[in-house]
């Protein structure tokens, strides 16, 4: 696909993936992922007691919390649909929308082929904004 540019809007419990065909084409929906483990209370992640672990030979080390775990895990997934959508053409360049503590999970997830295709990086929450709220937000980087 020629001229493609995939926006990813993203915290740790929700995606939206969508695609820019050039001026004038605005945005189309390609995917939503969800990831509910994210949005429950760290408690109810684990079933044991949170703590340290042993990592042999009495040293002792502390565990990640189970909400930064989920969080991680969501961002390996999301940086899975990035690599993908690479390796198989279907976007030319993309723009990375989440909060600065999720965009750096991001980022430590992406490989550095896919990592250069990211022309732009915004640090804020828009997974509430509509459409057309979130192209009025990206008018700087990208012509809706």
């Amino acid at each position: 696909m020629a001229n493609t540019t995939w926006i990813v809007v993203a915290n740790a419990s929700c995606a939206r993936v969508y695609a820019n065909h050039g001026p004038k084409k605005g945005l189309t929906l390609i995917k939503e992922l969800e990831h509910p483990e994210s949005r429950q209370k760290g408690m109810d992640l684990v079933t044991d007691r949170a703590g340290v672990a042993s990592v042999g030979h009495g040293t002792r080390q502390a565990q990640v919390d189970p909400k930064t775990h989920e969080a991680r895990t969501f961002a390996h997934e999301l940086a899975r649909e990035l690599y993908q959508g690479r390796v198989t053409a279907k976007y030319d360049r993309a723009i990375l929308v989440a909060p600065p503590s999720f965009m750096g999970l991001i980022n430590e997830k992406l490989d550095n082929p896919t990592a250069q295709m990211v022309s732009d990086r915004f640090e804020k929450d828009y997974t509430k904004y509509n459409e057309r709220e979130l192209a009025g937000q990206l008018q700087s980087c990208i012509y809706l």
